[in-house]
């Protein structure tokens, strides 16, 4: 499956790029939290070694996963994944994720982003799930609410905002908001990111991710 690349060139907002215009920056208000690199925990098929399905080099983390590929536990009835949770819980407050990710095309049927935690009572292990079906990126499988429609073979910056005790997300895409969805309740969350097989998946489903920082809103 091949991603669609748009044809038409806004001129206004390519100015704005060649003089250097920057986009919003969502984390004005926010401070940064400090991660150590042992916080960034790898989920990978368990019998594979982590190096043929992970690489960090450059400072661009590099994940994949195939669709025949284990769980990431032996006793786990989950699909196949690749994924990075990032070893700093929250269950209050103000919390936003910030990440450079790249979807390269081909690449479907899977997650890339998702904020992990919900109380029991709502039915659901996530309060939030970012999905790559066709080149979009998509609240879980609801076409209704595309995030981008052509996020593949480009490098894009990611923020989700997750204000817990309000009960909403917002999530953003180089600065512009995107979507905004309420949460599922208070729970323990974690941020994670990388791929996680959904339905429909290509054979082999990879993404990129740099620069990945976690802020928390000031008080």
């Amino acid at each position: 499956m091949r991603c669609v690349h748009r044809l038409i060139v806004f001129l206004p907002l390519l100015a704005a790029v060649q003089h250097g215009a920057a986009a919003p920056d969502t984390t004005v208000g926010f401070v940064p939290v400090p991660l150590t690199e042992a916080q960034f925990r790898v989920q990978k098929p368990y019998d594979v070694p982590l190096e043929r399905r992970y690489e960090f080099a450059g400072g661009v983390r590099r994940m994949w996963v195939y669709c025949t590929d284990k769980p990431h536990t032996r006793t786990s009835r989950t699909k196949p994944r690749t994924e990075i949770g990032i070893k700093q819980n929250y269950s209050s407050g103000v919390w936003q994720f910030e990440g450079y990710g790249y979807v390269p095309a081909g690449t479907t049927g899977v997650s890339v982003m998702q904020v992990f935690g919900a109380p029991p009572a709502s039915g659901h292990a996530t309060t939030l799930m970012l999905h790559v079906y066709g080149g979009r990126l998509v609240y879980y499988r609801d076409e209704t609410r595309v995030v981008d429609g052509d996020i593949c073979d480009r490098w894009f910056r990611l923020n989700v905002v997750h204000d817990v005790d309000a009960g909403e997300l917002a999530v953003f895409v180089d600065g512009d908001e995107r979507l905004r969805v309420a949460g599922r309740g208070r729970s323990v969350h974690t941020f994670k990111f990388g791929v996680y097989t959904q339905t429909d998946p290509s054979h082999r489903m990879e993404s990129r991710w740099r620069d990945v920082k976690v802020f928390t809103k000031a008080n």
